[in-house]
């Protein structure tokens, strides 16, 4: 079920979209208090910028710029000692995708809409290696009603955001494929995982079922879904809420294996791959505050952009 995790910093608010830098620090979204943080080796946190509303998932761009996607805020509640997200709050400032300068903490809106429909909470997000970028927006809930969400490919340059696939339940976390042939994104609710393969940068192939892409994996019992990584070999590796785990799942649809958290924690929400060769993976429990480390038994995949 799992190797050893190293705790390496705790005290943040809500940790998600991890990043590794190249000088050894992970930069993290702290989705609570609208806050990105370096955490450097020694667990020393820094934190770079103020977002407002819920940073969620991030990305380095061509430009050297860090992608996030606000969800524009969360209420928040404290279940047994552990942080947990709830309905969209009285102060929501709308869905978001934003650049930030981690050196100046400059932050900039780049895409509030799509077509005339406003983003309602951007999640996840990914690099192609042509410099666009691949997003999801899960919505958000209320009392009465929620959002369907979708998947959407935009430039950076601000002229270009499109809808590819809507009408997902609670879409999260979005990966490609080694080779950036193939697209994936999670269902949280669902606990399903969905793949489409790319026929050009923003456009997919029509799905070959009925469905709105090719079934990948779909989890047994109660196990909802967050963000994802891909390794070097291919394997999906996915944040699996209430289980507290990351759970790796074969190009192939064959899960692999679940690596639980030490401390239990119904939101185990994402990992990132850094390091000599990418073999270790950082981990963020989120409901508690913490990122941990752990050797990964395979290399992690390079993304296409860095810093």
């Amino acid at each position: 079920m799992g190797k050893d995790m190293t705790l390496i910093a705790e005290g943040l608010q809500f940790p998600e979209g991890p990043i590794w830098l190249r000088d050894g620090r992970v930069l993290v979204v702290e989705i609570k208090s609208g806050t990105l943080a370096t955490v450097s080796p020694d667990g020393t946190v820094t934190r770079v910028a103020t977002t407002g509303g819920g940073p969620n998932g991030a990305a380095v761009g061509p430009d050297g710029k860090v992608y996030v996607c606000n969800n524009g805020g969360f209420e928040w509640y404290e279940i047994e000692g552990i942080v947990a997200p709830g309905p969209q709050p009285a102060d929501y400032i709308g869905g978001r995708i934003q650049r930030v300068d981690i050196d100046t903490g400059q932050v900039e809106d780049v895409y509030t809409e799509c077509g005339g429909n406003p983003l309602r909470g951007p999640n996840d997000i990914v690099f192609d290696a042509q410099g666009g970028f691949y997003f999801t927006d899960l919505g958000k809930s209320r009392a009465r009603d929620q959002d369907k969400a979708g998947v959407y490919y935009a430039t950076t340059d601000g002229s270009l955001v499109t809808e590819i696939v809507y009408g997902l339940d609670h879409a999260n976390g979005i990966a490609l494929s080694p080779d950036g042939s193939r697209l994936y994104a999670a269902e949280t609710i669902t606990g399903r995982v969905w793949a489409w393969d790319i026929e050009s940068p923003g456009v997919f192939k029509p799905p070959t079922t009925f469905g709105p892409g090719t079934l990948l994996y779909s989890f047994d019992g109660y196990q909802l879904l967050d963000s994802m990584a891909v390794d070097a070999d291919g394997n999906v590796c996915v944040a699996t809420l209430v289980t507290g785990c990351v759970s790796v799942i074969s190009p192939d649809g064959k899960l692999l294996d679940q690596y639980v958290v030490p401390e239990p924690d119904t939101f185990v929400t994402n990992v990132c791959f850094g390091g000599d060769d990418y073999r270790t993976a950082f981990i963020t429990s989120s409901g508690r505050g913490l990122l941990y480390k752990m050797e990964w038994p395979r290399p992690g995949l390079e993304l296409n952009y860095e810093i």
